[in-house]
């Protein structure tokens, strides 16, 4: 039975096309992995089945009585809470119940016979839908879903104004999940998750009943998670049916296929335009010439899809560091209390180490506290000569009306218009995503956009806060060759193993540093 069908779809932003007469249809139970280059359309194509965007034409039509769930890139949360009340809120429905049997209870005091028979059937009914749906057992199922994404390690009864970006993501999923709508419609939700709580959240969409759209470029999540990928390219959307790397093995299959018949076919346009052109203006073979020329213009021409920008990434190299990078002498770090044990670390020049463990633990911290931008709680940081520090930021902020090329002109001042715009589109963006303003950008855009300014610093140093969250297949595979030629050193946060593995020449974990329980 179809959930939901998208019939005839066509969407752009000012001259901007993303979507072209694309029809789509969910059905019960299939796990939908929507997949696509960076800027394609995945969210814009979320944003327009949930009502956010309205279509410049087609039709959207959901099933009647569907409850439809959505974590977007931009969710945000209402301010003035704790995680505990906003993952409660998932229940309002229920509370709402509850109070109405408090009501009803006051109202039977009064109440006569015929009354008192009315009122107490409806409470019997409101009863039964309270214990059908676990609203006894509500405090336990927060505890469960708010302990297997992380956030009981963060404390369920901190305000939500004290989250960073990732830890309010969590809280936005959390209450997803716990609302278990009919629907599930996920923008890249592992983003901000760690290894052990990814691991979690694929075993819970591996049994969950109902149907689920996902937008992942984490390959190995979305390929034991998804039985369905739709294939976001050109302007269209094509069905799979498979994982991921099915989807790879018959789209690259149909590719061949299509570049063979499209070369047969130039041989043949080539062929009868010849014969046109030599015979038309001879009386005998006139017609014979305009018999191929019909043919010619009745032909359906293959036309192949448009190599899409990739990526080049490349950083400058700065002048050579002194030996050692940092050094650090039993420093605890933190904010108001301390994240670690005294930290004795050190890191010398062509280094290239991962951090890795759970959310929450100081990686993040560290990086700013080497930075200066968050002081040590104690101890001592020693800091090498010769430092020029390049920084990927995890968060950044997307207020403003700026465009993409003023974004950037605003940082490399002494660029010319050429030189801007050719340093973006070796980062893989298209002109109209140059144009653009940042705040519409996607987030794998965006990304790009950061690394642009980045690899246009000369450095000798990265320090890199997740940078691959948000970047597509292709971005992700040319970061890793790009980070393996850097001659720098590189301190990287991530917790994609697949990507760091391929890089660092050590990984620290920082679990073993924590005060925290993990």
């Amino acid at each position: 039975m179809s959930v939901l069908t998208v019939k005839n779809l066509n969407h752009g932003f000012g001259d901007r096309a993303i979507f072209e007469d694309v029809s789509f249809r969910l059905l019960k139970g299939e796990h939908i992995g929507l997949i696509g280059a960076n800027g394609e359309g995945k969210s814009t194509f979320m944003n327009i089945i949930t009502g956010k965007l309205m279509p410049d034409e087609g039709t959207v039509e959901w099933n009647s009585r569907v409850r439809v769930g959505y974590l977007d890139q931009h969710s945000k949360l209402k301010p003035g809470s704790t995680i505990r009340e906003v993952l409660r809120t998932a229940f309002s429905y229920l509370f709402d119940m509850e109070k109405e049997i408090l009501e009803i209870g006051e109202a039977m005091a009064t109440a006569g016979d015929e009354e008192l028979e009315r009122l107490m059937n409806e409470m019997g009914t409101l009863q039964d839908l309270l214990e059908h749906n676990d609203f006894y057992t509500i405090e336990v199922k927060i505890e469960e879903v708010a302990g297997g994404l992380g956030l009981k390690d963060v404390g369920l009864d901190v305000p939500v104004d004290e989250l960073s970006g990732g830890q309010r993501t969590k809280v936005l999923l959390a209450k997803l999940l716990l609302e278990k709508p009919d629907i599930l419609l996920l923008d890249e939700p592992t983003n901000y998750l760690d290894e052990e709580h990814i691991d979690w959240l694929t075993i819970y969409l591996q049994n969950y009943e109902n149907a689920f759209i996902l937008i992942s470029h984490d390959i190995d999540f979305l390929d034991k998670v998804i039985n369905i990928i739709y294939h976001v390219d050109q302007l269209t959307l094509n069905r799979y049916v498979g994982d991921y790397h099915s989807f790879q093995e018959t789209h690259e299959a149909k590719t061949k296929q299509l570049e063979a018949a499209y070369v047969r076919q130039q041989q043949e346009i080539a062929r009868l335009e010849d014969f046109v052109v030599r015979n038309k203006a001879r009386a005998a073979t006139a017609n014979l010439a305009k018999s191929r020329q019909k043919k010619l213009d009745k032909m359906d021409r293959i036309e192949l899809s448009k190599d899409k920008p990739k990526p080049v990434f490349s950083f400058k190299q700065g002048k050579t560091t002194g030996k050692l990078v940092f050094e650090t002498k039993d420093m605890v770090i933190g904010y108001d209390e301390a994240l670690t044990r005294p930290l004795n670390l050190y890191m010398e020049r062509g280094q290239k180490i991962a951090l890795m463990g759970a959310n929450g633990l100081g990686k993040t911290t560290l990086l700013k506290s080497l930075l200066g931008v968050i002081p040590a709680l104690s101890g001592e940081i020693e800091l090498g000569e010769n430092q020029q520090i390049g920084y990927f930021e995890q968060e950044g902020s997307t207020e403003g009306n700026a465009t993409c090329i003023q974004d950037f002109w605003d940082e490399f001042p002494g660029f010319n218009q050429y030189e801007v715009r050719a340093a973006l589109a070796r980062c893989g963006l298209t002109t109209k995503q140059i144009e653009s303003q940042v705040r519409v950008l996607s987030g794998g855009e965006r990304a790009k956009l950061k690394l642009a300014k980045l690899m246009n610093r000369e450095s000798n140093i990265l320090l890199l806060d997740e940078p691959t969250n948000h970047l597509d297949v292709d971005a992700k595979a040319e970061l890793v060759k790009a980070l393996q030629e850097y001659r720098g050193t590189i301190l990287l946060v991530s917790h994609e193993p697949d990507f760091y593995n391929q890089i660092a020449t050590e990984v620290w974990n920082c679990e073993k540093w924590t005060l925290k329980v993990v």
